[in-house]
């Protein structure tokens, strides 16, 4: 194994606070239901697809949100936080030779902006999804592109979807429980590998 991949938002950053106020915001511009903080539990443990029509939110309508929703993140930098214990892990995997990325549909910008604001130097690339499902792509191209076999890679996500995209792409994931969907959402998907805490990472590593 050469490369490690993480997922951000939910794996690395803890954004629910942020996200939710991003959302908040556009529901009211565009009149579909809000998010109460009180409701997150109880969120993780829903699909997309359920999440979508409990807000009364057509998915179609993603690709008109997404930017908007991003611009707004990114005011609210300040108050994404990294995980307790994931810049040690990144530190130590930078340590013991691994090359280091991020692949997320969050944007470039606001990533490399995160990176900077916590003194985080040890990630080697940072890319992006223009679309919430299209990380396989993403991954496909990146191991064309350095050729590398998909058995050289690990990726660590926190939601089904990711776990559906590593597995179109070949590629094994670490899911991690503390990110935006519960375990009953992907115990069917079956992970190759599972943590509860960001040390873990470690050791399965």
């Amino acid at each position: 194994m050469k490369h490690i991949i993480f997922d951000f938002d939910g794996t690395l950053a803890d954004s629910t606070a942020v996200f939710a106020s991003a959302w908040n915001t556009l529901a009211q511009k565009y009149k579909f239901k809000g998010i109460e903080l009180k409701e997150i539990d109880t969120l993780k443990k829903l699909s997309i697809s359920e999440r979508s029509k409990l807000f009364d939110f057509p998915m179609y309508k993603l690709p008109m949100i997404l930017p908007q929703f991003y611009k707004l993140y990114r005011q609210s930098l300040n108050d994404v936080h990294l995980f307790e214990g994931m810049k040690e892990v990144l530190i130590e995997i930078d340590k013991r030779g691994y090359k280091i990325l991020i692949i997320s549909s969050n944007s470039k910008e606001n990533i490399l902006e995160f990176l900077k604001m916590n003194g985080i130097h040890c990630v080697a690339d940072v890319l992006c999804s223009n679309r919430i499902f299209g990380k396989d792509k993403v991954m496909k191209k990146f191991l064309k592109e350095a050729n590398v076999d998909s058995s050289d890679v690990v990726y660590i996500g926190d939601e089904q979807r990711d776990i559906v995209a590593c597995k179109k792409a070949g590629v094994p994931i670490i899911w991690v429980e503390w990110g935006y969907d519960a375990k009953e959402v992907v115990q069917n998907d079956e992970p190759e590998y599972s943590v509860t805490t960001p040390q873990e990472i470690l050791e399965i590593i």
